[in-house]
C-alpha cells in the first residue's frame, strides 16, 4: 500500500487529529522504546547491561499496554510510524536509515500488530530478526520469512505484497487506498480478510454489480485469476487503476494544522545531554578496544567539566554514580583504565572545576542548588582547599550553606585550611568557618579562636565569645576580660555573663587596668555592678584590698560617682561572704561616708541572712 500524501509528493499527512486520549500516548511511548532498544541491540548485541536494560523497559511498557488495549496495531511508512490516522513516531532525517520504521518498511512490511499474549522470547525473536543477528543459515532471509518461520501466535503483520494484491487492478481483488486508511476496522489486517470474505462470496470493493453482465461477478475471478470480463466496464476501471498514484490527500482545518505544528516542535524538542549520556554509557557499558576506552575516559572528564559550568546537578550526580560503579560493571578494564576512572574521581574537586561551580552559583543567585551536595560529598579531602576558596567567594547564603555543610565533613581530619581561613578579613566567611569549628567542638580550636578578639566585625567578636565559651567551659578568663574593653556593649555582657559563672579563674593583675580607669566610673551602673560581681568571682579575696580602697577612701572631687562605685563595692562583697570580705565591711562601717556605712550594713545583713540559709540547707 502505498502512502497517504498529497498529489505534489509532499510529506504524508495524517487524518484529522482527536483530542488527546492515553492509549495514544502510550502507543507512542511504546513505539519510541521499540525504535530505541532495536537501536541499541543493533549497535551493542542484545548481551549488552544497556540493551538488556532498555528492552526490558519496552516489553514492560508493552506488556501494560496490551493488559489495557488487547491489542497495539500501526502501520508503517518509510519514516513514520501511524496509529490510527496519526503520526506516533517519526524518525530524525539523519537516522531514518537506521530506524524502525524504515527497517519494516523496506522489507515490505505495512502493518506489524503485537497481541496481548505477547512473550518477551518472541519479541526479543522480532527485534533479531530486524538487523539479521540470528543464526548463519537464516542471515539471507527477511524479516518477512523468518516472521512466518517462527509462525509467532502474538505478533501478526501486513506486507506489501498483500496490499498490491489488495489494491491493484488484474489481481485477486480490489482495495483502494482511500478505502484503507478510511476504514473503521482497528488494523489493515482486519479489512484484508474482510475484503477477501465478501470477494469470495461475490461482493468484493471494486465490483459494480452481483451478476448483471455475462459470467457475473463472481466467476469472473473466481479462481483468483485475471479479470477478462469487457461488458460491465470493469476491465476499464482496473486498468486505470494500474495508473493511479493511489495517494489520498486530507484536508486540514487551520486548527487541526496549529496542532500538527505544535505536534512535530514538541517531538523535535529532546533533551540532547541525556541522549548523548546515554550513548556514552551505553559505549562505556560494552565498548572492548582499549584505544577507544583511553579516549572515552578523556571525554568523560570534559562531561563533568560541562556539567559543572551548566549547573546540572542532578545529572552530574548520576553520572558520578555511574563511573563509582564502572569498574564493578566492567572487571575487565586494564591497569591503565583503572587509573584513568580513578583519576576523574580523585580529580572531581580540582580549582578549575570548583571556579566553575562558583561562577555558575554567583551568576544565578537563585540557582537551585538539589544534587550540589551529594556531588560535594564525593570530593576527596584533597578538595578543601578549593571549597574554601568557593565558600569565601559565594554570595548567596543559601550557597554558602550548602558548601559550609561539605567541608563539615571533608575538612575534618584536616581542618588547617578551615583555620587558616579566620585570618581572612570577609566576616560572613569568617563566621561561616567559625559555624563549623563550633559543630566540630574540639577544644583544640580555641586558641585559633581567641585571637580573633579584635576582628573588626561585631557579628564575628559576638561569635568569638560564643565559641570561647563552648571551647573553654571554665578555666583561664584572661581572653574574656580583653572583651570588656570592646566598643560594643552587648559584646561585654557576653563576655561578663561568662565569667560570672563561677566556672573561670583570672587574677587581680588581669582585671587591675580595666576598674582603675577613669573610663571606667562613666559606665552603666548596671554593666559596674557586672564587672565587680565577675572580678569577685574569678579572683576571689585577691581583689578585696580594691574594694576597700573604694569602700574606706573619702575624696572631695567627683564624690557621687565614687561614694556610688564604693556601695556598689559593699553589694559585692556581701555577695561573697568570706571572712576577708565581712572584715571589709565591718571596717567600712566605721571608716566609710554616711552612703557608704549604710551601704555595708545592708551587706552585712545580707551576708548573715546567707550564712542562716546555708546552715538552714546543711542541718
Amino acid at each position: 500500500m502505498d502512502e497517504p500524501g498529497t498529489d505534489d509528493g509532499a510529506l504524508p499527512l495524517a487524518p484529522a487529529i482527536e483530542p488527546a486520549n492515553p492509549e495514544l500516548a502510550s502507543v507512542k511511548r511504546v513505539l519510541t522504546l521499540l525504535d530505541k532498544t532495536a537501536k541499541s541491540r543493533r549497535t551493542y548485541g542484545a548481551a549488552n547491561p544497556v540493551a538488556q536494560k532498555f528492552f526490558q523497559e519496552l516489553f514492560e511498557s508493552l506488556t501494560a499496554h496490551l493488559a489495557t488495549y488487547s491489542k497495539l496495531a500501526f502501520l508503517i511508512q518509510r519514516s513514520e510510524l501511524y496509529f490510527n490516522g496519526e503520526i506516533v513516531y517519526r524518525s530524525e532525517q539523519d537516522s531514518s536509515n537506521e530506524s524502525v520504521a524504515f527497517k519494516l518498511y523496506a522489507d515490505g512490511i505495512r502493518e506489524l500488530a503485537f497481541l496481548e499474549s505477547l512473550a518477551a522470547e518472541d519479541l526479543s525473536f522480532l527485534l533479531d530478526s530486524l538487523w539479521g543477528s540470528l543464526d548463519s543459515k537464516e542471515e539471507d532471509e527477511d524479516i518477512v520469512t523468518r516472521l512466518w518461520g517462527k509462525n509467532l501466535s502474538a505478533i501478526t503483520l501486513v506486507t506489501a505484497e498483500e496490499v498490491a494484491k489488495a489494491s491493484t487492478a488484474g489481481e485477486t481483488f480490489e482495495l483502494p487506498t482511500a478505502e484503507v486508511m478510511k476504514a473503521p476496522e482497528t488494523s489493515l489486517r482486519d479489512l484484508l480478510d474482510r475484503e477477501q470474505t465478501l470477494y469470495k462470496k461475490g461482493a468484493g470493493t471494486g465490483f459494480e454489480g452481483g451478476g448483471g453482465s455475462e459470467g457475473g461477478g463472481g466467476s469472473e475471478a473466481g479462481e483468483g485469476g485475471p479479470p477478462t470480463g469487457k461488458g460491465t466496464g470493469r476491465g476499464t476501471i482496473r486498468q486505470s487503476g494500474r495508473f493511479q498514484s493511489g495517494h489520498v490527500g486530507y484536508e486540514v482545518s487551520d486548527e487541526e494544522l496549529a496542532e500538527l505544528t505544535k505536534e512535530i516542535e514538541a517531538e523535535s524538542v529532546r533533551d540532547h545531554t541525556t541522549y548523548l549520556l546515554d550513548m556514552l554509557t551505553a559505549i562505556l557499558a560494552s565498548e572492548k578496544s582499549p584505544v577507544i576506552l583511553t579516549k572515552l575516559f578523556d571525554l568523560w572528564g570534559n562531561v563533568l567539566d560541562s556539567l559543572s559550568a551548566q549547573g546540572k546537578w542532578i545529572v552530574l550526580d548520576s553520572v558520578l554514580g555511574l563511573l563509582h560503579v564502572t569498574a564493578e560493571v566492567r572487571p575487565d578494564l586494564g591497569d591503565e583504565h583503572k587509573k584513568q576512572l580513578a583519576a576523574l574521581l580523585d580529580n572531581l574537586g580540582r580549582p578549575e572545576r570548583i571556579k566553575m561551580i562558583e561562577t555558575y552559583l554567583n551568576k544565578l543567585p537563585d540557582a537551585t542548588t538539589e544534587g550540589l551536595p551529594a556531588i560535594l560529598l564525593s570530593m576527596t579531602p584533597s578538595a578543601v582547599s578549593a571549597l574554601c576558596t568557593l565558600l569565601a567567594n559565594l554570595e548567596a547564603p543559601a550557597h554558602q550553606a550548602v558548601v559550609a555543610e561539605a567541608l563539615e565533613t571533608l575538612a575534618k581530619d584536616q581542618p588547617e585550611h578551615v583555620l587558616r581561613g579566620l585570618s581572612d578579613r570577609r566576616p560572613r566567611y569568617v563566621k561561616n568557618l567559625l559555624a563549623i569549628l563550633l559543630k566540630w567542638n574540639n577544644p583544640r580550636f580555641v586558641d585559633a579562636v581567641e585571637k580573633l578578639v579584635r576582628y573588626p566585625d561585631i557579628q564575628v567578636r559576638k561569635e568569638v565569645v560564643r565559641a570561647i565559651g563552648i571551647f573553654r567551659p571554665n578555666g583561664n578568663g584572661m581572653k574574656l576580660i580583653a572583651f570588656l574593653n570592646d566598643t560594643e556593649e552587648s559584646i561585654r555582657y557576653a563576655a561578663l555573663k561568662l565569667l560570672m559563672t563561677g566556672q573561670y579563674k583570672a587574677p587581680y593583675s588581669a582585671w587591675s587596668p580595666l576598674v582603675s580607669a577613669d573610663a571606667f566610673m562613666d559606665r552603666a551602673l548596671g554593666e559596674k555592678r557586672a564587672v565587680f560581681q565577675a572580678m569577685r568571682t574569678t579572683s576571689s579575696d585577691e581583689a578585696i584590698p580594691f574594694f576597700e580602697s573604694l569602700i574606706t577612701e573619702r575624696s572631695w572631687t567627683n564624690r557621687k560617682k565614687k561614694e556610688e562605685i564604693a556601695a556598689l563595692a559593699a553589694e559585692t562583697l556581701g555577695k561573697l561572704p568570706t571572712p576577708a570580705s565581712l572584715a571589709t565591711l565591718e571596717l567600712g562601717q566605721k571608716k566609710g561616708a554616711a552612703s557608704v556605712r549604710q551601704a555595708c550594713t545592708a551587706a552585712l545583713a545580707q551576708a548573715q541572712r546567707q550564712q542562716h540559709l546555708k546552715q538552714a540547707a546543711s542541718s
